[in-house]
């Protein structure tokens, strides 16, 4: 696995690169201080499987840096760490298409078990983003939002999601286009725009990034990443065979 590290405080990339490394055996890591760099990289070595990005960035803005990584890579699942964290900033960062936001300021424990739970499938948020805006500030967050959802989260299937169902789910929330979800599972577009419905509908949202709080708040967990379907070979063929 190959993470991107844009940040340009070289002591924070270096703590979160070995932070990283215990997670995922064989983990490679690369490290970028500006939007510009870490397309460079991207464009030397090819996609990342995940890239980190801070928002407050010299050059091109984090936020900037992260619309032109949904459109130039999308493929690329992106998540921000930011010092910023309030609501408005995270409602921003997922329109613009990330996965998950991690707060600088969380502790490195809650730092490497929203890291884990990102690496493992799922998505992480920070408990701001769930707490009522007239929150009183004495009143500190219950220990349970104070760190990630537990690793026994809940399966697309609960909801009642067929299993390609959960796969586009999962690439919706990574923030893939349908073109590139179409291409990444065999599926034609329509296929892949009445799945996206009905993901949304038993999600009860509207919207992409609706959809990444509410699987945030249940904890939703994800098997592997999607795999594709052999070209000629049907959904429902599929389905039977593996019975």
């Amino acid at each position: 696995m190959k993470i991107l590290l844009i940040d340009d405080h070289p002591l924070f990339r270096e703590g979160v690169a070995l932070l990283l490394k215990p997670l995922v055996e064989g983990l490679e890591t690369w490290e970028a201080g500006s939007c510009e760099e870490g397309f460079a990289l991207l464009g030397q070595r090819g996609d990342a499987d995940l890239v980190l990005i801070d928002l407050n960035l010299p050059g091109l803005s984090g936020l900037d840096g992260l619309k032109h990584l949904r459109q130039e890579h999308p493929a690329v699942p992106v998540v921000v760490m930011s010092s910023a964290d309030d609501k408005d900033t995270v409602m921003a960062a997922l329109d613009a298409g990330a996965m998950g936001f991690i707060p600088k300021s969380s502790t490195s424990q809650v730092m490497l078990g929203a890291l884990r739970l990102i690496l493992s499938n799922g998505i992480y948020l920070p408990p701001s983003v769930f707490l009522a805006a007239r929150a009183a500030p004495a009143v500190s967050a219950p220990p349970a939002l104070a760190a990630p959802a537990p690793p026994s989260g809940r399966r697309p299937g609960e909801l009642g999601l067929t299993p390609r169902q959960a796969d586009v789910l999962h690439l919706l929330l990574q923030g893939k286009p349908a073109k590139l979800i179409g291409r990444q599972l065999n599926l034609s577009l329509s296929t892949v725009k009445a799945h996206t419905s009905a993901v949304l509908r038993a999600l009860n949202v509207t919207t992409r990034t609706q959809a990444v709080l509410a699987a945030s708040r249940l904890g939703l967990r994800f098997d592997e990443p999607a795999q594709e379907v052999p070209a000629g070979l049907s959904e429902a063929s599929i389905a039977s065979s593996s019975r």
